[in-house]
């Protein structure tokens, strides 16, 4: 199995980047009294970036970060496409977890030039 070494610097220093701004994502939740319950769940090839709860609510949160606003802002990124797939993951979670009696949504958290933006109930489940 390739080690994380054989990937390409750039490749490297953009994971590496990506989950520093996760780490400060899991930070806000905790700061809103979440419990950070999984980070990097992985469903397939499908990602939820934090999972997080606090009491009968648990969040699904997709983190994205940019540099700039070259490409637009980061929360345009989450389209139909990524929805659909955060979705499906979600649902593979619940099922795993046999959580039943519980509140949910998904959050999107971008960060633009190192600010965080939260955007609670980004979207509903398809």
């Amino acid at each position: 199995m390739p080690s994380s070494n054989d990937q390409p610097a750039h490749r490297r220093s953009r994971v590496a980047r990506g989950r520093a701004f996760e780490d400060r994502a899991a930070e806000f939740y905790r700061q809103q009294g979440f419990e950070i319950i999984q980070q990097n769940y992985q469903a397939g090839h499908k990602e939820i970036d934090l999972i997080a709860r606090r009491e009968d609510l648990i969040v699904f949160v997709e983190v994205k970060s940019s540099r700039s606003r070259g490409f637009g802002h980061p929360a345009e990124w989450v389209d139909d496409r990524k929805r659909h797939n955060l979705t499906e993951a979600a649902r593979q979670y619940v099922s795993e977890q046999a959580i039943t009696n519980t509140d949910m949504r998904f959050d999107v958290v971008t960060f633009v030039d190192g600010k965080l933006e939260h955007y609670p109930d980004a979207f509903a489940a398809e």
